[in-house]
């Protein structure tokens, strides 16, 4: 490359890193500036002293191809509630999570993202996905939002040490976007094992995602904060209520004041 060409693929990478993308679709780059001809075409890989042919799978071969294809997000959520079911600790779910392959966002991410605190707490927060910072250090809300939230559950009185802390899906979707609703089903059954697990007296959903696949509701954020709901365990009702995700406080500060009493809510129920 010119020295041109380095300058503006350095900008366009930096451009990729600002806007979150950490992911590449391909091992070798492409030049996709260059001239057509000048381009071979990708080529398939081929296990050494193998040859290629081009005569069509045999049965066995092509069972064997669907065998090691992804499961259809029908077949993973079944798979999901069946090794969610299994888990008689928090422990043993997290080791279940680490062993699971049927959410497509595990093989993009760094690490799973399983849980943070007091597993004994009587609050529980859970939140959507991680996101960058997350990914990297193995802990849910540790960058800026969770530094927010941090500071919000001092202010009653609450700290990390003392609630537990977790997300509907436990993998980071690439470049911090929302999980897609399949995402979230698919992992659904291992936070409400979870949750079923610590079993807290509070349980309260950070964001519209959360609250939406976690309490089955189709109404908006604004709708639904500061409302309360029961969460029902199989055993017993957990009460469980919405608040907006200090992710949105970052970027609207003024519905501070609305969290705010959200809060002052979940300090009344404790002591109440």
């Amino acid at each position: 490359m010119t020295g041109d060409r380095v300058l503006a693929a350095h900008d366009l990478l930096a451009f990729y890193a600002e806007a979150g993308v950490d992911t590449c679709v391909g091992e070798m780059p492409i030049d996709r500036l260059a001239r057509r001809d000048d381009v071979a075409p990708p080529s398939v890989a081929t296990p050494a002293g193998a040859r290629r042919s081009s005569a069509p799978m045999s049965a066995p071969q092509a069972a064997a191809a669907v065998a090691t294809s992804p499961p259809s997000p029908e077949t993973a959520v079944m798979a999901a509630r069946a090794a969610a079911r299994s888990a008689g600790t928090l422990d043993e779910l997290r080791a279940i999570l680490e062993g699971f392959d049927g959410c497509p966002l595990k093989t993009m991410a760094s690490r799973l993202v399983f849980a943070d605190g007091d597993p004994r707490a009587r609050v529980m927060f859970v939140g959507e996905a991680p996101g960058r910072e997350e990914d990297l250090a193995g802990l849910p809300f540790v960058g800026r939002s969770g530094k927010l939230l941090d500071r919000i559950m001092a202010a009653i009185g609450l700290d990390r040490g003392g609630v537990y802390i977790a997300n509907i899906v436990p993998w980071r979707p690439p470049g911090n976007r929302t999980p897609t609703p399949q995402e979230s089903q698919i992992c659904l059954p291992f936070v409400r094992r979870q949750i079923e697990l610590v079993d807290p007296d509070i349980l309260v959903c950070l964001g519209g995602p959360a609250t939406q696949t976690l309490l089955g509701l189709a109404d908006g954020i604004m709708k639904t904060r500061g409302r309360w709901f029961d969460f029902d365990t199989g055993r017993r009702a957990i009460r469980a209520t919405a608040t907006l995700h200090p992710a949105y406080l970052l970027r609207s500060p003024i519905a501070k004041r609305l969290v705010w009493r959200d809060f002052l809510a979940i300090r009344a129920a404790l002591t109440g």
